[in-house]
């Protein structure tokens, strides 16, 4: 993975610099109404892309908060069930106890009639 990666990069950058040898000319930018930037075309475009760049790495920090956040929520929730399944195997071990004991007292019971 790291390979493509790497090669999509380097393809990136191999077509940035061939359109920025080819385009030298200024271009005007009107960023605000009272703010007009003069560049040349590929710094543009390059500013552009990095800008492209942040809002991206911003939204995947976003969405991986939200993956922990509910990862986090699912694992109390594992744990509060966890906790009800050891109690209810608890209450069901006693109850099969108090149910061979209860039939123990009953065959006892059938075999000496007082």
């Amino acid at each position: 993975m790291k390979q493509i990666d790497f090669l999509l990069m380097f393809a990136l950058v191999f077509a940035l610099s061939f359109f920025a040898l080819e385009n030298p000319e200024p271009a005007t930018v009107q960023l605000l109404p009272n703010l007009k930037v003069s560049a040349p075309i590929a710094l543009e475009a390059i500013a552009a892309m990095g800008m492209g760049a942040i809002l991206a790495w911003v939204f995947s920090v976003w969405t991986s908060l939200q993956n922990f956040w509910m990862v986090r929520r699912k694992d109390r929730q594992i744990q509060t069930l966890q906790q009800q399944v050891a109690e209810l195997q608890a209450d069901m071990e006693e109850r099969k106890r108090l149910a061979s004991a209860t039939a123990i007292d009953v065959e006892v019971e059938a075999k000496n009639p007082a």
